[in-house]
């Protein structure tokens, strides 16, 4: 029961956390400061890749959100700092990358797997349907009757 409120305690305070790392970040425009933040959250941090920068702790993600600050403060725009990062680092930095031929593999990759899996699927399910029991002939049926009574035959000899 302990560990379950020290792990409660720790999930709630865990926002507290990050919000305290976004806090240092100050701004004399209120708009410059909602532009940080959605800079930092459209970006992916390259360390973890699955987080963005504004959740991540890895000392990149934190260079990188600095660095940021620091183009914000010298009067840069969200536009040309996004602008920057993609051109320094490609658009495997941005969550929501553009559509263009050199990120067709992103977008359309998952939709091309699964039309694949699913065509594949039905010419299973297909084929099996077509290879199901199908009853024995008259002349198939008298065959298999002679051949399971000299089985039996056999088997009665050998005793």
């Amino acid at each position: 029961m302990r560990v379950f409120f020290l792990t409660l305690l720790l999930i709630v305070s865990l926002p507290s956390l990050n919000a305290a790392t976004l806090a240092e970040y100050s701004f004399e425009n209120p708009s410059q400061g909602e532009d940080f933040r959605a800079i930092i959250e459209e970006m992916r941090c390259l360390v973890c890749q699955n987080e963005s920068l504004a959740g991540s702790n890895a000392e990149l993600a934190v260079d990188l959100r600095n660095e940021i600050y620091d183009m914000m403060k010298q009067g840069q725009n969200k536009d040309e700092i996004i602008e920057f990062m993609v051109s320094r680092y490609g658009d495997f930095v941005l969550y929501n990358p553009p559509l263009k031929p050199t990120t067709y593999a992103i977008w359309f990759g998952p939709l091309i797997v699964f039309l694949i899996g699913s065509v594949v699927l039905f010419r299973i399910l297909k084929r099996k349907s077509r290879t199901q029991e199908t009853e024995l002939s008259a002349e198939e049926q008298q065959r298999l009757n002679n051949l399971l009574k000299q089985s039996t035959d056999n088997r009665d000899v050998n005793q």
